[in-house]
């Protein structure tokens, strides 16, 4: 039997935007292991729903897919950020936690 997990991927560490990370994704766990082939030495499998992955706007929307197609599944709770709040004045206080090395 297939499951899957139905996540929330996290914003890309590389840049400021929020990107893909809006979508709820469910991905087929692997099945299969990975193996080396030893010809030309690729990665590869045989398990076809590793090449799966379908995006959702909503969490239910996704939930509501497994369960209409008899998909096992687990959901991963979302992960939000707090974001830190300091002004650029900050950079200059004389009471920095870390002292100015320049």
């Amino acid at each position: 039997m297939m499951t899957a997990r139905i996540y929330r991927p996290a914003p890309n560490a590389m840049q400021s935007g929020r990107g893909k990370s809006r979508a709820w994704v469910l991905v087929h766990e692997p099945s299969a292991p990975r193996e080396i082939e030893p010809l030309m030495g690729y990665t590869s499998t045989t398990d076809i729903g590793a090449q799966i992955r379908l995006s959702f706007d909503t969490l239910e929307e996704a939930e509501a897919y497994a369960q209409k197609n008899g998909i096992a599944y687990h959901v991963l709770p979302e992960h939000r950020a707090i974001p830190k709040r300091n002004s650029y004045s900050d950079n200059f206080r004389s009471d920095r936690r870390t002292p100015w090395t320049h």
